[in-house]
């Protein structure tokens, strides 16, 4: 198996782990505001940084059906002529605060572990090793990834914010890579999200890995190691 095959789960995991722990006070600051969770809180680490294109956003979307007439109507979003998506004043409070809340979600799961593990201060070392996989992987990422990185960092940011917001981007470095092997293959959204397992489903999730691993390859085979067993380690 690849290592880009490997870690993805283990990403995954962390991050959307630490997104489901601030959901709830994300939910409420939504709340008091009239508005609903849109692509500013899916994608804040990207579009905090800079406006988004508008073919990532459309493959950001593309297993959704792409509405953003909601963002639109609440004012966190507009479109300028060429197409790209832009915030709104509102729109960057959302989305800087969805950052916010998801880091100090992250460091209260992260430091309620095992005392034997060592959970919390294993976490710049994490995002430095992550911050360098996004930075070779601009040589290879697609649309969405390129939206998405750099990601956007206050000066004040603390050691879990900027990994689970460097793991925000680099997620999208695989799925520009899984895109782009089922479009080479003919398919639609629709039709790879029902292509069971088989020789066709494998045949592409192998040339998903063929064009995620490069991203992967600016670390040593001791700091893959690193990495995957410090993410693994964390609570999620």
């Amino acid at each position: 198996m690849s290592y880009a095959r490997l870690i993805r789960p283990v990403i995954d995991r962390v991050y959307v782990g630490a997104r489901w722990a601030a959901r709830a006070r994300m939910e409420a600051f939504y709340a008091e505001r009239g508005v609903d969770l849109g692509y500013e809180n899916s994608f804040f680490s990207g579009v905090l940084a800079r406006p988004m294109p508008a073919e990532a956003l459309a493959d950001g979307l593309v297993y959704t059906d792409g509405d953003m007439s909601r963002e639109l109507a609440q004012g966190v979003t507009k479109v300028a002529a060429e197409g790209t998506w832009h915030l709104t004043e509102l729109g960057r409070e959302l989305a800087l605060y969805a950052q916010r809340a998801t880091a100090e979600a992250a460091e209260e799961l992260w430091s309620s572990g095992l005392p034997m593990l060592p959970g919390l201060a294993s976490v710049p070392r994490l995002a430095e090793l992550v911050g360098r996989v996004l930075a070779h992987g601009l040589a290879t990422g697609g649309p969405a990834f390129h939206a998405m990185s750099p990601p956007y960092e206050p000066g004040d940011a603390s050691p879990a914010m900027l990994l689970v917001t460097r793991l925000g981007s680099l997620r999208h470095h695989r799925a520009d890579a899984h895109r782009a092997a089922w479009r080479a293959a003919g398919l639609t959204a629709e039709q790879i999200k029902a292509l069971p397992d088989g020789p066709e489903r494998q045949a592409i999730e192998a040339e998903t890995d063929r064009r995620d691993e490069p991203a992967y390859a600016v670390l040593t085979a001791d700091e893959r190691l690193e990495l995957l067993a410090g993410l693994g380690a964390l609570p999620g």
